[in-house]
């Protein structure tokens, strides 16, 4: 299974988000990963959002990995001193979009649903996967 976070909290697309800083951990040689966080819009509410290549040696990652997330299985947002990997990552990562533009609402559309992210993230990681192999790109190494 890809999950790591056991209990997606829920939270309403109108609620409030408390204002702090955000962390989306991803693979920076998938190029799924990389357009997917590029082209995302957050609630202009939510504060700085900092995108981070796994497959860098910066303090965020380290801390993720510490903490047993498997970057290899499931992007990660640190949101405050909450972490949501995989598939309960892009439920929160729906919820708290703009509908600024297509992509946002494509894809709030699709993971704002807990049963379709759970059901879908495994297809997305297995896309990866393919991927990277196609591309000749190794799996992200673990520190």
């Amino acid at each position: 299974m890809f999950r790591t976070n056991r209990s997606i909290p829920s939270m309403s697309s109108n609620e409030p988000v408390p204002r702090s800083e955000a962390w989306i951990v991803y693979d920076g040689e998938c190029p799924f990963c990389s357009n997917y966080v590029s082209l995302y819009r957050m609630r202009e509410q939510l504060g700085q959002v900092h995108l981070v290549n796994a497959r860098d040696d910066v303090p965020v990652v380290r801390e993720v990995r510490a903490r047993g997330f498997d970057l290899d299985k499931g992007m990660v947002l640190k949101l405050g001193d909450k972490f949501y990997h995989g598939d309960a990552c892009m439920h929160m990562l729906a919820l708290l979009s703009s509908d600024s533009n297509v992509i946002n609402k494509i894809n709030k559309w699709i993971f704002s649903h807990q049963e379709r992210a759970r059901f879908l993230y495994p297809i997305l990681v297995a896309g990866r996967n393919l991927t990277l192999h196609l591309l000749g790109r190794s799996k992200i190494k673990r520190a």
